[in-house]
């Protein structure tokens, strides 16, 4: 039997959490340590599936298939294709930042309490997350992946709810209410999508038998699987909802702002540039292959659906006082274009969704991280209480401005690449909607801009003198992201050679061929 290679991905950091846990109380910063080192063993494990991983082979490889729940036809089954590969090492690779990022985070205030276990609770936590989201990108049997779509809801439960941003206005009890409402709204809205999607789960098995994807997917290709259209349509919008109440898409969002801003800031990177990202995944891997007709029946009134979610997140960025809400609101106007990439059924516009993913996932995890970084000097999120910090921090300046550029798609910088397939995309199969998502470019252009002007130029604030530069520590969390954003921007080749290939499969799945330029014959 071959290497299990994407199980040992997804057990290191499962592992490295039971570990982390069980370090004594007093023994804080092994704890960090121990996760740390955990996570890029995990970062290494998933190098080796990316280079053994060949674009032009068998579409969903480094598989494992093995008997769990025979009786239920419930298998343990893994594989990957060039989109999950690509999302798994994205996974790895953020989560160390993530653990530097918040190396003080989860530091009890009583610096002389040795009962308290938070630190070693607050990185076991992320490591747990981080298990599970490989393993979803990993998992080909339907059901192994339901139960990893909700389970993971429980580690961020604590996260948010336990781990609070502690640069909040007001009282302390003020701020433990605001984490417990943000905390408990993202469990509900993501429980009732789920328990959506597990009906639909159960339907399916009901038709096809079986939970493997694979074998569901050849079974209808092939024709010895057919499903009513009704069928059909039920089971997709069962799937869908779960898929886009994550994503999340407009109108099941609202719980995105709330969660963002009250987590740490390295836990609203794991929300929006890790978790989050399951959703989209999960609309290219299970909805658009498993139920191919209904997908293209619902795609109108979902197109509609994500340009709502690109201007209604862009306007609310524009107006917001709080910079992790912005960034939180500027997301959710992001996972807007992915889902129109996806729903065009254009190779540029799925080839520009997944780019737009990874793509997100680094840009918004610099931006946010700086942030981070940025509000814990000043123990305040309020843009407004900022003012002139290019003037004593020229190095956190200028890394926020790139993470802002980055995230208004700046050409030269990654996201630009995956924004510009999806409208080139979205515009070939449905021009009007390509033409109105070009105004989120207008209006992240203006958010991002206010934002770095209110907050970096100026006068200096009183608040803000005296307000120390990057330390070495958060130069090795935010120096690699930027190389990465500069990198993909400039040569974006790499990840084309991996995601094309999954893409052009996923087209031939809903039965899709892109549009045949319209050119008038030359007089």
């Amino acid at each position: 039997m071959s290497f299990p290679l994407l199980t040992v991905t997804a057990a290191v950091p499962a592992v490295g959490a039971v570990v982390t846990a069980a370090v004594p109380a007093a023994r804080r910063t092994t704890a960090k340590w121990v996760a740390l080192l955990f996570s890029l063993a995990t970062l290494v494990c998933a190098a080796i599936a990316l280079v053994r991983f060949e674009p032009g082979g068998d579409r969903y490889q480094l598989t494992e298939s093995h008997a769990w729940i025979a009786d239920f036809g419930v298998r343990y089954e893994l594989g990957v294709d060039g989109i999950g590969v690509a999302l798994l090492a994205l996974t790895a690779l953020l989560i160390p930042f993530v653990i530097v990022a918040g190396w003080h985070d989860a530091d009890p205030l009583e610096t002389h309490s040795s009962r308290w276990r938070p630190t070693q609770g607050f990185f076991a936590l992320i490591m747990a997350v981080e298990a599970m989201v490989i393993l979803s990108f990993e998992a080909t049997d339907v059901f192994l992946f339901y139960i990893l779509f909700e389970a993971m809801l429980i580690p961020m439960y604590f996260l948010i709810g336990g781990f609070g941003d502690r640069a909040h206005a007001g009282s302390d009890e003020n701020a433990a209410a605001q984490r417990s409402y943000a905390a408990v709204k993202f469990l509900l809205y993501n429980l009732v999508g789920g328990l959506v999607m597990l009906a639909a789960v159960i339907g399916l098995y009901v038709v096809a038998g079986n939970f493997s994807l694979q074998e569901i997917a050849q079974a209808r290709a092939s024709g010895d699987l057919s499903m009513a259209t009704s069928t059909e349509r039920w089971l997709f919008l069962g799937f869908f909802f779960a898929f886009a109440v994550k994503a999340p898409l407009w109108p099941l969002h609202t719980w995105l702002p709330n969660a963002m801003g009250e987590a740490t800031a390295p836990v609203a990177v794991l929300i929006t540039a890790v978790v989050d990202k399951v959703g989209t995944f999960a609309m290219l891997r299970f909805c658009l292959q498993l139920f191919p007709e209904a997908s293209r029946w619902a795609t109108p009134v979902i197109m509609v659906l994500a340009l709502i979610s690109v201007i209604y997140g862009a306007l609310l960025a524009v107006g917001q006082r709080d910079i992790k809400r912005l960034v939180a609101y500027a997301s959710i106007s992001h996972f807007g274009f992915i889902i129109l990439g996806i729903f065009a059924m254009t190779s540029q516009g799925q080839s520009g969704a997944t780019l737009y993913m990874i793509n997100h996932g680094i840009s918004t995890a610099a931006l946010m991280l700086v942030a981070g970084f940025l509000i814990s000097r000043r123990g305040s999120r309020l843009i407004a209480d900022y003012g002139g910090v290019q003037k004593v921090a020229p190095v956190l300046a200028g890394t926020f401005l790139i993470g802002g550029l980055a995230t208004l798609s700046l050409p030269g910088l990654a996201p630009f690449v995956s924004e510009f397939l999806v409208l080139v995309g979205t515009f070939t199969r449905y021009p009007a909607v390509g033409v109105i998502a070009t105004v989120g470019i207008v209006l992240a252009a203006l958010y991002v801009l206010v934002l770095y002007q209110r907050t970096m130029t100026g006068p200096v604030k009183a608040g803000v003198h005296g307000m120390s530069d990057l330390k070495a520590r958060e130069l090795v969390v935010v120096a690699p992201l930027i190389a990465l954003l500069i990198f993909l921007g400039v040569y974006p080749k790499p990840l084309t050679d991996i995601v094309n290939p999954a893409v052009k499969q996923t087209m031939s799945d809903v039965q899709k061929h892109d549009p045949k330029p319209e050119v008038e014959a030359a007089q």
